[in-house]
C-alpha cells in the first residue's frame, strides 16, 4: 500500500486561481468517480488505445481495476505497463464545464497478499461484480501514479504529483481493520446519519444512502449510482476517534 510522505502543492504550468481547493476538488473525483476512460499502448503499433472501466479506491486512494486477461487493454498492459485514467463528472450542459481528473502511472497486477482487502473495498463500490469477480480470468490492479492533471473547468487548472492525492495511511491500522465493521454498523444502525452527511453536508439528494469505505481522511457514501464524500475536519487513525468524529458531524448535520 502506498503511503504519502509530506504535504505538497499543486505544481506545474497551470495557475491556480485564487480560493480554489484544487487538491481537495482532485481528491473528491478520485474518490467519488466510479467508472473512468482507461489509456494503455497498443501491443501492435504502440497507438494509444482508450477503453471504459470501473474503478475504486484502496485505503490509501490508488485506484483499483477488477480486468480480465481476455480484455485487449489487460494485454496491453502485460506488454507495457504504461497507462492513464480520465475520472470525469458528467452533468447537464456543455461537458467540459464539468471537472475531470486525469491520473497517469503504471498499472500492476495487485499481490495476492491484497487480493481480499481489495476485493472488499471493490464490491463495495460495485456490488454487481460479484457476478465475476472470482472468475479465472479476472485479476485485481492497481495504479501506481507518477503524475495527476485536473481541469476544473474553465480557468480552473492543476498539475500534481502522485503524492498530492495520496491520503496517508500510516499509524491508521486500527482504523483500516475495523473498517468491515464499521461499516456494517453504520449501515445496519445509523441510516439517519448517512443520510444526514450526505445531504447536508456532502450537498447531495435525499436518497437510501450507504457508506462503502472509510480511510484516515473520510467516508464515501453510495445510493444507487450516486456517490458522496464526507470528508473528516481532521485525520483519523483510530475507531475511537472515528465514532467521535461521526458523531459531531451528525450533531452538525441536523443544525444546518
Amino acid at each position: 500500500m502506498i503511503e504519502r510522505s509530506q504535504e505538497s502543492k499543486p505544481s506545474g504550468p497551470f495557475p491556480v486561481p485564487p480560493g480554489y481547493d484544487a487538491i481537495a476538488e482532485a481528491k473528491q473525483l478520485l474518490r467519488s468517480i466510479r467508472s473512468g476512460a482507461l489509456g494503455t499502448l497498443a501491443r501492435e503499433g504502440g497507438f494509444p488505445f482508450t477503453s471504459l472501466t470501473t474503478v475504486a479506491t484502496d485505503h490509501d486512494g490508488s485506484p483499483i481495476l477488477l480486468l480480465s486477461g481476455l480484455s485487449a487493454h489487460t494485454r496491453n498492459l502485460a506488454a507495457d505497463e504504461r497507462a492513464s485514467i480520465l475520472l470525469a463528472r458528467i452533468g447537464k450542459g456543455d461537458p467540459l464545464a464539468h471537472p475531470r481528473l486525469t491520473l497517469v502511472g503504471r498499472i500492476a497486477k495487485a499481490p495476492d497478499a491484497d487480493r481480499a482487502r481489495l476485493r472488499a473495498r471493490f464490491l463495495t463500490r460495485h456490488p454487481k461484480a460479484a457476478l465475476y469477480v472470482d472468475f479465472g480470468d479476472f485479476a485485481f490492479y492497481r495504479l501506481a501514479g507518477v503524475s495527476a492533471h485536473l481541469n476544473g473547468g474553465f480557468a480552473k487548472a492543476a498539475d500534481f504529483d502522485w503524492a498530492d492525492l495520496l491520503t496517508d495511511v500510516r499509524n491508521a491500522s486500527g482504523l483500516l481493520e475495523a473498517e468491515e465493521g464499521a461499516l456494517a454498523h453504520l449501515n445496519e444502525d445509523h441510516a439517519e446519519a448517512l443520510s444526514l452527511y450526505a445531504q447536508k453536508l456532502a450537498g447531495e439528494p435525499a436518497a437510501r444512502w450507504r457508506a462503502t469505505g472509510l480511510d484516515p481522511e473520510g467516508l464515501d457514501l453510495m445510493a444507487g449510482d450516486l456517490t458522496a464524500r464526507l470528508v473528516f475536519p481532521e485525520r483519523i487513525t483510530a475507531p475511537d476517534a472515528l465514532r467521535r468524529v461521526l458523531a459531531d458531524l451528525a450533531k452538525q448535520a441536523r443544525q444546518a
